[in-house]
């Protein structure tokens, strides 16, 4: 009867293991160190979160995963210009431990947007991951005058040509008044 007992523990806890509603491991947690950041255009800014395991047993075989949308629609979000590593393979979590991943993200564009990590098993099971809270990112839109450092090229490079011709029509003109000049001195 034990045996009998402890196959219906095995499959029962398989199934839970791979129903709808598991997660990627029940006994990790995702944190962030801010729900909220507010930055401009063109700057860049990090999001620590940590992965703990809650667990007796060292937590194996997780990938954490960056994940960047929009709050909003009408605003395009491609996930891979925000940051170019968005995906990291954790090591083993050891029972009641902890792992830190500094996340540096790009804004890249103005608006509301959302940054969340997902925890997933590396296996392939179809759970559902474990997550941490949303960070609210607000891009404020950097308007500028002299946008990418182009305002002295835009202001000198006409005002060069400007100085250029008119320099170039003193010489013509001085230099005609004196072969005027120098024609009349040969005919007297």
């Amino acid at each position: 009867m034990s045996r009998l007992l402890l196959l219906a523990t095995v499959a029962c806890a398989a199934a839970v293991a791979l129903s709808p509603g598991a997660h990627a491991a029940p006994r990790t947690t995702v944190s962030v160190d801010r729900t909220a950041v507010a930055t401009k255009l063109g700057h860049t800014f990090v999001v620590h979160s940590t992965i703990t395991n809650h667990g007796t047993t060292p937590a194996r075989g997780l990938v954490a995963h960056l994940n960047v949308l929009s709050l909003g629609p009408g605003l395009y979000v491609d996930p891979e210009d925000w940051s170019s590593h968005r995906t990291r393979y954790l090591a083993p979590i050891p029972a009641g431990g902890s792992t830190t991943l500094r996340w540096k993200l790009a804004a890249v564009n103005a608006g509301d947007l959302g940054v969340y990590i997902a925890v997933l098993p590396r296996d392939g099971r179809a759970v559902a991951p474990t997550t941490g809270p949303l960070v609210h990112v607000t891009i404020a839109d950097r308007r500028t005058l002299n946008a990418g450092g182009i305002l002295p090229l835009a202001l000198g490079i006409p005002a060069l040509l400007t100085l250029t011709t008119a320099t170039l029509g003193i010489f013509r003109r001085r230099t005609t008044r004196a072969g005027s000049s120098s024609g009349r001195a040969l005919r007297s």
